[in-house]
């Protein structure tokens, strides 16, 4: 039923990309609209006569500062990594064209209204005119950018694709004919990544103004700290990801919006009836047999110094691709992971002046991997959990593949906000999601798990929004530095739970005599001396992250469960002693091994570096870095810091987590403070390389320059793009 074969096409060759004369004469006149502002931090603020100016603008500027990670986007979701990084990306690029068609993406440019033609035109003219104007920079692929690339994301989240929990190694075996059984591992070696979002309401505030605390946990240098404005009411201020035409996590003058990625049900799986007759291939549905529709998928790929192709015959169903085989059945994709509706939601939202016009925005129900969380000038605070929203019949599980072959199983339209889980102004004043249970979102004004159905909030609680719920019950008055020191909790509310048991395990199980209880005491002293909280000069910390990092394995393999917080509590109330001790053990060994003691404040091997702007992170314990006593939000605190050794390392070194992250306060003006990961150059001989590295390890803000006053009062360089 698959069938592929190779074909060697053409010698690797890298070829100039050549603009017409009205081409170039076309955004030569558009860069005179666009002035760009370049702050003391590097931060570009671009102001354009129209919205499309400034996207133009905006585009250009991102190239200055990392054409590198602005073209890979895109080379990504165009499903091409293969014809860069070669066979290894294969599958990957198989996925990516199975469910995100190019051809559905140019027909919807074609068919855009004039306003939205124009800020694509002008997202496209905004990379090429940088291009032209930069002829030593060699793209690695893509040497002219079309306008419909950027209706490739469904929501402006590069990594938001659905796939109803089949795997790539699934659809490789499948693909590739091996048809093995692929393990379902919940377990990732690399902890998961996440987002807090905090919106506190005027009567909890020291001004009698709402804030907003925007904080994506991200890999680092992922997005870029920009500004845009234009005569035509757009004046936004955010994060954006690389090659985005629009600021994904931000605000304007009248509204903030912080996005937490979600585990609403967007996508499911069918399971499909398929058979052969006649050489044709057909699939069962409501008793009938209906052709399955074939398409022919190439995908090139870098062997040595030429272009090779792999060709693969794909199967659709009216469900959408099938993507594998598993357990003898084939299973189908139903999906929304590429809709132009999302980008003009994600759009409008930047220029809504009211709670009404951004709730609007939300109406559109065109945002399927995201949660919300939101405050305004007006004093509201709202939070909604997902967006897109298929309507199902209740009474079907799906979290687990459901029958294709009936229409009981279709999806039954879409739920209205109104009918998501949602909520406006509760009455304690505060709103967090941390990826946590929209359950906990207002601590006990939360909404009511029983009133939803299971496939519209299957999120499990989390360590962090068990801790953001305790610390925000705890504050009142806040104002932006308070906000951002609630933001900073170092509380690892995990630990909370498993340090007890170790304790215990250590007290009870572990006989006096044995040498394990001996060369333990002075660890269990510490931990019982310990107040939970991380920090540069805690040896707590350090041997309760290497040691709990050592559990996840289990912890995750404890249920199938979604719910961090329960699988964690079952783990301690069932682990033997040996599964406890024994890897604190393991841990004092690595680090007598490493340091010569094991006795090690957590800052003296948990280090913030940047070296080079290599994709892949280069690292080295001779070079400068800087101390960072903050850990993973896995570990329930607040902040995130991910870091681990690498090869040739030692000390560990970050790679993920706090990315972007800002306080803005609404009312009469905005008021804001932000802080970005290492810096906004990915440059590493520009001084905006990495001149945030120190306050990002202290998590010390800068003040945002909004306003276009105190922007020229600190501008660093001033110019139109090409000059």
């Amino acid at each position: 039923m698959k069938m592929f074969f190779c074909l060697f096409i053409l010698p690797l060759q890298i070829l100039a990309q050549s603009f017409s004369p009205a081409e170039i004469k076309k955004m030569e006149q558009q860069a005179s609209h666009v002035e760009i502002l370049r702050d003391h931090f590097g931060i570009p603020h671009v102001y354009g006569k129209t919205d499309a100016d400034a996207v133009f603008g905006l585009l250009f500027a991102q190239c200055e500062d990392d054409f590198k990670r602005v073209e890979l986007n895109y080379i990504e979701k165009l499903g091409r990594l293969s014809e860069v990084n070669g066979k290894q990306d294969i599958y990957n690029d198989l996925l990516i064209k199975l469910v995100i068609d190019s051809s559905d993406a140019i027909k919807d440019y074609e068919a855009a209204p004039k306003w939205l033609k124009e800020i694509l035109n002008a997202y496209a003219d905004g990379i090429n005119y940088y291009l032209y104007k930069h002829p030593q920079v060699k793209p690695v692929l893509l040497k002219r950018f079309q306008p419909w690339y950027a209706l490739l994301w469904t929501d402006g989240s590069i990594g938001a694709i659905s796939t109803g929990g089949i795997s790539v190694n699934e659809l490789k075996n499948y693909y590739s004919g091996v048809e093995e059984t692929v393990a379902i591992n919940n377990y990732k070696e690399e902890v998961p990544t996440g987002s807090n979002g905090f919106a506190f309401a005027p009567k909890i505030t020291a001004s009698g103004n709402a804030i907003l605390y925007i904080n994506p946990h991200v890999t680092f240098y992922f997005r870029p700290e920009v500004h845009m404005v234009s005569k035509q009411g757009l004046n936004a201020y955010g994060a954006v990801t690389w090659g985005q035409p629009f600021i994904y996590q931000g605000f304007n003058e009248h509204c903030g919006w912080m996005h937490t990625s979600s585990k609403a049900d967007i996508s499911d799986a069918y399971i499909e009836k398929l058979s052969q007759q006649n050489g044709k291939w057909f699939y069962e549905y409501e008793g009938k047999q209906l052709p399955v529709t074939e398409k022919i998928i190439s995908i090139k790929y870098k062997e040595a110094d030429n272009i090779s192709s792999k060709i693969f015959t794909a199967f659709f169903t009216h469900h959408g691709p099938i993507l594998t085989k598993r357990n003898g059945q084939y299973l189908s994709l139903k999906h929304n992971n590429r809709d132009t509706k999302g980008f003009i939601q994600s759009w409008l939202r930047t220029k809504a002046k009211s709670f009404a016009e951004f709730k609007r925005t939300m109406d559109m129900g065109a945002n399927p991997s995201n949660n919300t969380v939101y405050a305004d000038a007006e004093g509201n605070i709202a939070y909604w959990h997902g967006n897109f929203l298929p309507k199902r019949d209740p009474k079907y599980n799906w979290e687990e593949p459901v029958d294709g072959a009936i229409a009981a199983t279709e999806w039954q339209g879409f739920h209205t906000v109104a009918e998501s889980v949602h909520l406006y102004n509760p009455e304690n004043g505060w709103l967090q999601n941390c990826n946590s249970s929209p359950f906990t979102v207002a601590g006990k004004y939360s909404p009511k798990k029983e009133d939803y159905a299971n496939y519209l909030a299957p999120d499990g609680e989390n360590f962090r929004g068990i801790n953001a719920v305790r610390v925000l019950n705890e504050g009142k008055n806040y104002d932006i530095e308070k906000v951002i020191e609630a933001g900073y909790d170092t509380r690892l509310a995990a630990f909370e739970v498993l340090v007890p048991a170790l304790i215990k395990a250590y007290e009870t199980q572990i006989l006096n005599s044995d040498t394990v209880y001996a060369n333990l005491k002075e660890a269990i002293t510490i931990f019982k001396n310990w107040n939970y909280r991380s920090g540069e000069n805690s040896v707590a910390t350090t041997l309760a992250v290497m040691w709990g990092e050592k559990l996840l394995r289990k912890i995750y393999s404890v249920s199938n469960s979604d719910d961090q917080v329960e699988k964690t509590k079952q783990f301690a109330n069932t682990a033997s002693a040996g599964e406890l001790v024994m890897p604190l053990l393991e841990v004092m060994k690595e680090l007598e091994t490493n340091f010569g003691n094991w006795q090690m404040p957590w800052g003296e091997i948990n280090r913030f570096q940047r070296i080079s702007n290599d994709l892949d992170n280069k690292f080295d314990d001779t070079q400068p870095s800087f101390s960072v006593g903050f850990v993973s939000s896995t570990w329930g605190m607040l902040p995130s810091y991910s870091s681990r050794t690498f090869t040739g390392t030692k000390k560990r070194y970050g790679v993920n987590g706090n990315s972007f992250i800002a306080a803005v306060e609404f009312g009469k003006k905005v008021k804001a403070k932000s802080l970005l990961a290492g810096g906004e150059s990915g440059d590493p001989t520009s001084k905006h390389f990495f001149d945030q590295g120190e306050m990002y390890s202290k998590g010390k803000f800068k003040d945002v320059l909004f306003y276009k006053k105190d922007v020229k009062k600190n501008v660093e360089r001033k110019y139109h793009p090409g000059e």
